[in-house]
């Protein structure tokens, strides 16, 4: 089986502290095969990471570019991104701007207000163009919406996914999909069909470190 992680913030996101070293040690010591490096409102780390290991390597083939795009009406992530996405437009110019990347269209944490979930009626209107919905997000603690998630995907026939949305090396490696192969933007969302899913609390400090980080960084600032 092959484990894949498609929600990670690296220290380019404003919440985030993964760095290239955490990024490299994860999948060189097998907790995690596949991830996905996914910031807010930006590609470029998770770009700049993958030149770095070298277009053709083992470990770059392993490293998913996308980004967590804020949009007018909560969050969707792109994923096999080529370049960054501006935020704050429409769902569905989100989703045009992702598509003519020729990438997919992931949501997280679905319905969730105490975070930036898209809600259920601007979900509705993008349905037909939804690849990926997370079914379990890792950091979901407060506001655990899996059930409805999983009701969601099951009415549109959508694959489900699950996903660490870590910030940290605490809670790596616990909530994370398993795929009978490895993915590729061409048969990710066909191999989810039959995916299995790994979900364990993460602890306290990995849901806590989004709020953290950000505090450590803008005393940096000041």
């Amino acid at each position: 089986m092959v484990k894949a992680d498609f929600h990670t913030h690296s220290i380019a996101s404003p919440d985030g502290a993964l760095t290239t070293d955490d990024y490299r040690h994860m999948l060189e010591s097998g907790k995690l095969d596949y991830v996905a490096i996914t910031d807010h409102n930006s590609a470029e780390f998770a770009l700049a990471f993958r030149k770095s290991l070298g277009a053709k390597s083992d470990l770059a083939q392993r490293v998913i570019v996308g980004e967590e795009i804020r949009t007018s009406q909560g969050e969707i992530i792109g994923l096999y991104l080529k370049k960054t996405i501006p935020s704050m437009m429409s769902p569905e110019d989100t989703v045009k701007a992702i598509r003519q990347q020729g990438g997919l269209v992931c949501i997280p944490h679905p319905f969730e207000n105490v975070r930036r979930g898209m809600q259920l009626a601007d979900l509705e209107r993008i349905a037909h163009e939804v690849d990926v919905i997370e079914v379990h997000n890792g950091r979901a603690v407060f506001q655990n919406k899996s059930k409805d998630a999983y009701a969601w995907a099951k009415r549109h026939l959508v694959a489900g996914v699950a996903n660490s949305d870590s910030h940290a090396v605490p809670g790596w490696g616990r909530t994370y999909t398993k795929l009978r192969e490895a993915p590729t933007k061409e048969t990710l969302v066909d191999l989810l069909q039959s995916a299995t899913y790994t979900v364990r609390f993460p602890g306290v400090k990995a849901v806590l470190y989004p709020k953290l980080n950000r505090l450590k960084k803008l005393r940096k600032r000041r």
